[in-house]
């Protein structure tokens, strides 16, 4: 390395601590990523202890979803212009309140409003997480760097059912947001020590009108996604709710355009390096989310596995994503960001069709496990080189939007999986079910239908005292049989997905990354981590 790109990288914002940085940055993301899965496990205790419903159990947890997504654009701009480590500090100390408010809480309103309020929170420190390593690691470190912020985030989400699993066997369901508050305070200390403050010196005034009709935009989209999977694809109310989202990005679309200094500049999407690999990572995330909705289902209703086991039983993925994900830079390097990507999704797909092959109603756990470790495996190598060539691909000073738009594309392929996915199981599941039992002479069309609504509710419904214990045989063995049936075709058809995802990313994703044309000096050869010049 010359002397001159010495001195460039220790000017850099945070250079001499980034290392120690980066474990605060790493602690301040896994409060973010574990609160996607946590509270999932917990949903029979809230459902009992609040005399929450369906419709209020949904809402607990589209609550932070749909607030944290609407948000992230705008809190990225935000961390720009005002600063990353401040934002970062901000969410940090929001999130601890709102944790204590949703462990407070005594109805489901109030619930449900904490997590509103968590999910303003996220929106603060997600972005600032990324954008501070943009910052303050250089181009050679850079994907090494990013490859462990995303085997935290796939960690996070992984581990998220087990820790939930444990403090439910342990204490209430309070517990799970009470956990938040040490970790919280661990995060602001180590980063007030060990981040450096870093802002875009010339950023414009936040664009106002950008902020409304983006929060908004985007607001539409997910919940529309949800609603999707839940009342199908052409339910007018979801038409509806897609129509809105549509004008209101469109509307986004032309104000950005025009106005002359925008909240987010659309010349980036321009560049495919940005572009492509941000439809990578929300694939990624697709395939994730989709099979975890199914996989922890399956082991708790159809295999018997208590919470605190079915939670153990994620385990493989959350050790893969911690092998892989960090070992996905040198890979890269070698082999170039364009294969790596689409060979990581494209073991994604082999993931999703042995899955969707081999899981039966009695499948044993080591098949279970084996699928698991695929798909971490594809996922680790594939996230963390795409999550890399978007941030490499935008100037320095738009790291917090440009960090934003990546967990934005997160937000909504974590949304798509769950929902496209979730429909197919539940197309397949409903046939199932009433194709079966309306063969069984006596049986009130209603329980048919309260059988239809949910595989938990079948079994609920079979174990009732007043059903025969024939007929409840019955009903188990159609349920189980009809599930298993639904879910390995979504993952069948997850698979096609995703392989149609690889090929996409081979063909649009570029060699070499489309560097910022006010960063001329940061050439990369193929990999996003070329060493600096001179060395």
């Amino acid at each position: 390395m010359t002397a001159h790109a010495a001195s460039s990288e220790s000017a850099m914002p945070g250079y001499a601590t980034r290392w120690k940085g980066l474990i605060f940055i790493g602690i301040s993301l896994l409060v973010i990523s574990l609160d996607n899965t946590i509270l999932n496990i917990a949903l029979p205790s809230l459902s009992n202890d609040l005399n929450a419903n369906i419709s209020d159990l949904q809402w607990i947890i589209d609550a932070y979803v749909l607030v944290f997504a609407a948000l992230l654009l705008t809190m990225g701009a935000v961390s720009d212009r005002y600063g990353r480590k401040k934002s970062l500090q901000i969410g940090l100390v929001m999130f601890g309140i709102g944790s204590l408010g949703a462990a407070l809480s005594e109805t489901t309103t109030a619930l449900i409003v904490s997590r509103g309020f968590l999910g303003i929170a996220g929106a603060f420190i997600m972005p600032s997480t990324l954008s501070l390593i943009n910052v303050s690691f250089p181009l050679r470190e850079r994907a090494q760097a990013i490859g462990i912020w995303s085997a935290i985030f796939g960690l996070g989400i992984a581990i998220g059912p087990v820790i939930g699993g444990l403090l439910l066997k342990l204490y209430s369901w309070h517990i799970l947001f009470l956990i938040n508050l040490p970790i919280i305070v661990i995060a602001i200390i180590g980063g007030q020590r060990f981040l450096a403050e870093s802002k875009d010196e010339t950023a414009p005034k936040l664009d106002i009108p950008g902020v409304i009709f983006s929060a908004t935009g985007v607001f539409a989209l997910v919940f529309a996604i949800i609603e999707a999977g839940v009342k199908g694809w052409g339910d007018p109310e979801v038409l509806g709710l897609f129509g809105i989202a549509f004008v209101l990005l469109a509307i986004f679309t032309v104000i950005e355009a025009r106005t002359k200094e925008p909240m987010m500049p659309l010349y980036l999407f321009k560049n495919l390096s940005f572009s492509g690999a941000s439809i990578a990572i929300a694939m990624v995330m697709f395939s994730l989310a989709g099979s975890m909705f199914f996989v922890s289902q399956y082991m708790q209703t159809i295999l018997g596995y208590d919470t605190l086991t079915a939670g153990l039983g994620t385990l493989p993925v959350a050790i893969g994503l911690i092998i892989i994900a960090p070992s996905s830079a040198p890979i890269s390097k070698r082999i170039g960001i364009k294969l790596t990507v689409a060979i990581g999704i494209g073991i994604a797909a082999l993931a999703l069709f042995f899955m969707g092959s081999t899981y039966k109603i009695d499948t044993p756990y080591i098949t279970i496990a084996v699928g698991q470790l695929l798909l971490a495996a594809g996922m680790g190598l594939a996230m963390a080189p795409a999550t890399n060539s978007i941030m490499s691909a935008i100037p320095a000073n738009k790291s917090g939007i440009g960090s934003a738009m990546n967990d934005t594309t997160r937000e909504l392929g974590t949304a798509l999986g769950v929902a496209v996915l979730g429909t197919f199981m539940n197309s397949i599941y409903i046939n199932g079910v009433q194709g079966s039992l309306k063969l069984i002479p006596g049986l009130p069309k209603e329980l048919i239908e309260a059988i239809s609504s949910s595989i938990q509710a079948a079994h609920a419904i079979a174990k009732l005292p007043e059903v025969p214990p024939l007929f409840g045989s019955i009903i188990l063995t159609t349920a189980n049989q009809s599930f298993v049936n639904g879910m390995t075709h979504a993952m069948l058809v997850g698979s096609v997905i995703m392989a149609a995802s690889a090929l996409f990313v081979l063909v649009t994703l570029p060699s070499r990354i489309q560097q910022p044309a006010d960063e001329p000096e940061q050439v990369v050869e193929l990999t996003g981590a070329a060493p600096a010049v001179g060395d």
